[in-house]
């Protein structure tokens, strides 16, 4: 039935000459590469709380998800049915195993953070039925390009929405209980690292095709693991050096400020097409993967809130001086 799915959509897709195709792989491309910009930005320019809520949510999903995808290992749709042809260049970047999608379970926790935060006020909520509808709209391209099962972008909204809700409870329960906030950054720690062992040594299928060829290379499949549980790590060790020494406040001082945040997303994307193959040809594809995430995320969670923290000051003083 999934497949039948599947093909239904690309005989849609063939149909029309592959006219929506490059639409689809922007929508793709947009959730994995772009729409993390959106909460980085609200935390360092608009709300802490909130901008963290996105983003800790976005982490849970992280975690989860290269676990579930290296131990069900669940080849991907062309592998299982040879009917099926994967559109445009989404062969190339439909890494990993598939089940669940990993595009939505980054779009889900992500724009759906941000459509949590912004439904709450009246003015803002026509955002949040856009971002939700985004997240809808990263899975069905997912099935749409034939990558993907309706399966796949099933459980990967279902995740997505479960770390949603986990991280609201997490953070109510922070908000009376500060003190253990040290304790949560502890065992998720350990746990990525337990996470990184336990998807290093478990066995994986060896598949191998009518010429002896191994179908599936369970090495290629790990990478993505590696950096995924990379960005927990860099969140873990940024959020407890940020909560400790650095302690930021969002700028909130008009288009200045804005421009200053703006700017400082742009290393965010010049990192992974620079940084990351660099680290990856450097250290290989798991280590060098995992690496550059803990850089990635230690930058926007920390080192670029003590960027802001002493640009405030020097705004602040700046005011007292002109008052």
């Amino acid at each position: 039935m999934d497949i039948n799915y599947l093909l239904s959509l690309q005989s849609f897709r063939q149909g029309i000459n592959e006219a929506l195709t490059p639409f689809m792989e922007f929508v793709s491309m947009f959730a994995t590469t772009y729409l993390i910009l959106l909460p980085v930005f609200w935390y360092w320019n608009r709300d802490k709380r909130n901008g963290l809520y996105a983003l800790v949510s976005y982490y849970f999903c992280m975690l989860l998800t290269p676990i579930i995808k290296l131990s069900a290992c669940v080849y991907r749709p062309w592998i299982r049915d040879g009917r099926v042809l994967p559109a445009g260049d989404s062969i190339r970047t439909a890494t990993g195993y598939s089940y669940p999608s990993g595009h939505t379970t980054t779009a889900g926790p992500l724009a759906g953070g941000m459509a949590v935060n912004l439904w709450d006020k009246k003015k803002t909520r026509w955002l949040s039925v856009i971002l939700v509808f985004f997240v809808l709209l990263t899975g069905f391209s997912r099935n749409y390009l034939g990558v993907h099962t309706p399966q796949d972008v099933f459980v990967a909204i279902t995740l997505s929405v479960l770390c949603l809700v986990v991280t609201a409870v997490l953070f109510e329960y922070l908000e009376q209980h500060p003190e253990k906030e040290d304790w949560f950054l502890l065992a998720g720690f350990i746990i990525c690292w337990a996470g990184i062992l336990f998807i290093s040594v478990k066995n994986y299928p060896m598949d191998y095709d009518a010429e002896d060829k191994l179908i599936v290379d369970p090495q290629k499949m790990m990478n993505d693991g590696y950096g995924d549980i990379g960005k927990v790590i860099g969140f873990i060790i940024a959020r407890y050096v940020e909560k400790k020494w650095i302690r930021f406040r969002p700028l909130k001082n008009g288009w200045v400020s804005i421009v200053i945040c703006l700017l400082g997303l742009v290393p965010m994307v010049l990192a992974k097409d620079f940084l990351r193959p660099a680290m990856t040809a450097w250290l290989g594809s798991h280590w060098g993967k995992l690496s550059f995430s803990v850089i990635h995320a230690f930058y926007y969670i920390a080192l670029f809130p003590l960027f802001l923290k002493l640009i405030g000051r020097r705004i602040g003083r700046s005011k007292t001086r002109v008052s």
